[in-house]
């Protein structure tokens, strides 16, 4: 197994939860895919505590990915989505979902391995990609 690159990130929760609160539904439209949009959006809107911990799982994962494709792939922020085990992930563990936009040379981006942790105000994410070919 080669591997194309490695990222990992933290995010302070609280971070998070101040952008929300500035920015409202504007800044989980701008970093969420469709699919993970539409997720949000399905949450408690009394809630905030589990939107705020929705976006700051999805924000740290992306922020890997793009360390671990970058210079080989600069996905932008909805090219990624994230697929934990209770959002209809046929998988045994959660996983990194790519899709490029149109002409974009993905012919190098293998496997996406990913790890997340989240613990009192700080999430965790690794993201490890093999190469192909």
């Amino acid at each position: 197994m080669a591997i194309l690159g490695v990222g990992v990130d933290i995010v302070h929760i609280p971070r998070i939860a101040a952008l929300l609160q500035r920015r409202g539904s504007r800044l989980a439209s701008r970093i969420l895919s469709r699919e993970e949009l539409s997720q949000w959006e399905s949450l408690p809107p009394s809630d905030v505590s589990r939107q705020v911990r929705f976006l700051a799982v999805r924000w740290g994962i992306k922020e890997a990915a793009y360390k671990a494709m970058y210079p080989t792939v600069r996905p932008t922020w909805k090219e990624l989505a994230y697929r934990g085990l209770s959002e209809g992930n046929a998988c045994t563990k959660p996983a990194l979902v790519y899709h490029p936009v149109a002409g974009t040379d993905n012919s190098r981006i293998g496997p996406i391995h990913l790890s997340v942790s989240h613990d009192g105000e700080y999430v965790f994410a690794s993201v490890t990609i093999e190469i192909l070919g």
